[in-house]
């Protein structure tokens, strides 16, 4: 019999035989609630220890009208989005409340995910970065407290927790600007969520620099893949060649930030020489000796915090109006950004 098989074999009576104490002492112990003291507590413990017991939390709640339960619904493929479910289980510890997962891949949609959820009796969802459209997004939060992470949502049944994106990206661009930066490019994040504030942020910056005529998007997207064919553009179009040729590029995340800067360093230019490179979110892969990025980082632990802390408050019965968390994120230099090079 392996260690599952013994542990669930083992009964909340015979914890109380090993331990000399009442049954209903023990359950006191496992509950958490007052009726024990610390000796007693400390006996019940070792003896569970002893014999290999953990208490099976989903047979208590058949009895009980709350799962405690969050489900959480996010990008498998996504690395900020993994993130967030670390960072999740983090915040959830002192909460009380477990969570249950729903991934979404190609293969699976957010539809499908949600509906399993469902069906697991969460008392509440948090949608990561959710593509699904506004109109089902609103129609899923009267059926349930849903809080939408990382994607701006106007709402009358959805709580949001986001990062400030728009200011995210003028964060990159103003810093590419002091360093004498004229010609930047924004690789965005086309449809993905967030994409239209970074896009919104880029504008703004680059006017409020006098920049505004020298504006120039290039389609990007959420991967490595993307950043590759953007960079691929750039240099299909001979615009890192002669005089308004770009000396840097904000991109809409790392990811597409590492593929465009594979391409560049394929093709001999110097990074940050001939051109700067800005991601966003502060990922991993940004980290890397390999890469050592710039970027604006999200704060990952405040986004998580907050939207447990709306889905704990909704799953208690708030009736408040629906709530939207605006967090700031914060810029990273490393080392793909330097001095813009004098013509």
């Amino acid at each position: 019999m392996d260690v599952a098989d013994r542990s669930q074999s083992v009964t909340m009576a015979d914890v109380a035989a090993r331990a000399g104490v009442s049954r209903a002492l023990v359950s006191i112990v496992f509950r958490g609630v007052p009726g024990a003291s610390e000796a007693s507590r400390e006996r019940v413990m070792r003896a569970a220890a002893e014999l290999g017991y953990r208490p099976d939390r989903r047979a208590r709640l058949l009895g009980s009208s709350r799962s405690r339960t969050v489900g959480v619904v996010f990008g498998l493929q996504q690395e900020f989005h993994t993130e967030m479910v670390e960072r999740l289980y983090e915040a959830v510890e002192s909460t009380g409340l477990e969570l249950a997962l729903g991934a979404t891949a190609p293969t699976r949609s957010e539809q499908t995910a949600v509906q399993r959820l469902l069906e697991f009796r969460c008392e509440a969802l948090l949608l990561v970065g959710p593509a699904m459209p506004h109109r089902d997004l609103e129609e899923l939060g009267g059926q349930i407290p849903v809080v939408v992470l990382a994607r701006e949502l106007r709402s009358d049944s959805c709580d949001v927790v986001r990062t400030d994106d728009e200011l995210g990206a003028r964060f990159a661009v103003e810093h590419l600007v002091a360093l004498g930066h004229r010609e930047i490019v924004h690789v965005d994040g086309q449809q993905a969520p967030g994409a239209a504030q970074r896009r919104r942020g880029y504008h703004a910056a680059m006017a409020a620099a006098g920049l505004e005529d020298r504006s120039r998007i290039v389609p990007g997207g959420l991967t490595d893949e993307d950043g590759e064919r953007a960079a691929r553009e750039l240099l299909a179009g001979q615009v890192l060649a002669g005089r308004s040729h770009p000396t840097a590029v904000a991109a809409f995340n790392d990811h597409c930030a590492a593929g465009l800067l594979a391409v560049t360093r394929q093709r001999g230019i110097a990074v940050p020489g001939e051109l700067s490179v800005v991601g966003f979110d502060d990922s991993r892969i940004a980290g890397l000796s390999s890469i050592d990025l710039t970027t604006v980082a999200q704060d990952s632990a405040t986004l998580a915090e907050e939207a447990l802390g709306l889905a704990l408050r909704r799953a208690e019965g708030s009736d408040e109006p629906a709530a939207e968390v605006v967090v700031p994120p914060r810029l990273v230099v490393r080392g793909t950004t330097a001095a813009a090079r004098r013509r």
